[in-house]
């Protein structure tokens, strides 16, 4: 049985499958006032894995949360590999040759000179790997308005007997990758910069209290949950390499890895954030992929203007121009969602950055502002 039977079968018995047909502005009037976001992203797992033999391998996603929250299988990525599908969370700017190869240097985007915006929001310039002050991201926007949030990285503290990482832009992973100390059983390898995308932005790292101030290690996290006055509104929860299920079919401290690891994580975290006053009052929970395996794409995606030559968005996945980032599905959780909910709406990484945007009262940035993108809605939120 197919990985969307297996999925529809469980849910089925706790809810009703909703096919959301509303316009746009009766989706948005749907809206509840949420006010704490949880977005946790996991990666490169494939939908067919995740919710079909996820069914074994991570049953507590696959079939617990599924159950407790709404389902949302027409989820994808929008490029390959991690990088550009973390900018676009966060940006709404689409690939370049430089973020699909998961770039690691200083080099900046337009910085001879040669930046312009197109229509569509999107910087063009000379390639380079981070972006310039002029690109918002939406920890930028949010403090603009107001509003509190962090960039969550496990592992992103020192290792026992090396230097602390401070933000300082992605060429500051070389701080963590010295020798392992003896009897450390981590490895340098555990956090990697092209998972943390908020260090690849002027906007944020250029003001070192700033972006040190948001962009922290997930070893505080647990503190903050505390009260809802110590918790972000916006929290961006990336685990490490073993944890997120990047690692496989073993971690570098020789422990199994894959599905098995992010359910553990997950089934340790999701209710600890459910728990907490913050989400009670006014929270949601995302759970996404940052890619799958193939090149599909959704919801008009187009391809980037920086993309170069034959290639395409999904680059190195092959596929036609525009190609995205597979299909991941997503699952989602809220006191303003019925359990057991089931969306056919298509959505990409940029329609959660518009979702996000919109839930905060934020203007759309890049491909966020795609005309006919849709924002999560009605579909989801029927509670």
């Amino acid at each position: 049985m197919g990985g969307r039977h297996l999925v529809a079968s469980v849910a089925a018995a706790t809810a009703a499958v909703l096919v959301a047909t509303l316009p746009g502005a009766a989706r948005a009037a749907a809206t509840p006032k949420i006010r704490h976001v949880f977005t946790i992203v996991l990666e490169n797992e494939d939908f067919a894995r995740t919710f079909g033999t996820g069914q074994v391998e991570s049953p507590y996603l696959s079939r617990t949360l599924v159950q407790q929250g709404a389902f949302v299988p027409n989820y994808y990525g929008t490029g390959h590999s991690s990088l550009d599908n973390y900018i676009a969370m966060t940006s709404g700017q689409g690939p370049n040759p430089k973020t699909q190869g998961d770039c690691h240097d200083p080099s900046t985007l337009g910085g001879d000179g040669s930046l312009r915006f197109d229509g569509d929001g999107q910087a063009i310039g000379t390639l380079g790997c981070t972006y310039p002050a002029a690109v918002q991201s939406i920890g930028t926007q949010l403090s603009a308005a107001g509003f509190g949030w962090k960039g969550y990285l496990q592992d992103m503290d020192a290792q026992p007997g090396t230097q602390r990482v401070t933000c300082r832009g992605p060429f500051t992973e070389n701080l963590i990758e010295s020798p392992v100390p003896a009897g450390n059983p981590k490895s340098p390898d555990d956090y990697k910069d092209k998972h943390n995308p908020f260090v690849y932005y002027h906007s944020v790292f250029d003001d070192l209290a700033y972006c040190d101030a948001h962009d922290v290690p997930f070893t505080g996290f647990a503190n903050d949950l505390a009260s809802v006055a110590t918790t972000p509104n916006f929290s961006f929860i990336v685990p490490n390499q073993c944890d997120d299920g990047h690692d496989m079919p073993t971690c570098t401290d020789g422990s199994a890895g894959g599905p098995s690891r992010y359910d553990a994580f997950l089934q340790k975290y999701v209710p600890m954030i459910q728990a907490s006053a913050a989400y009670r009052q006014d929270g949601l929970i995302l759970i996404v992929f940052d890619e799958g395996v193939t090149g599909l794409s959704c919801c008009n995606e187009k391809t980037s203007p920086n993309v170069g030559s034959g290639t395409n968005s999904g680059y190195p996945v092959p596929g036609p121009a525009g190609a995205g980032g597979g299909q991941t599905g997503a699952v989602l959780l809220s006191p303003f969602i019925t359990p057991g909910t089931v969306s056919t709406v298509s959505y990409n990484h940029y329609s959660y950055l518009r979702s996000v945007e919109d839930l905060f009262g934020l203007a759309h940035l890049g491909y966020a502002a795609q005309d006919g993108l849709v924002s999560f809605g009605a579909d989801v939120f029927n509670r």
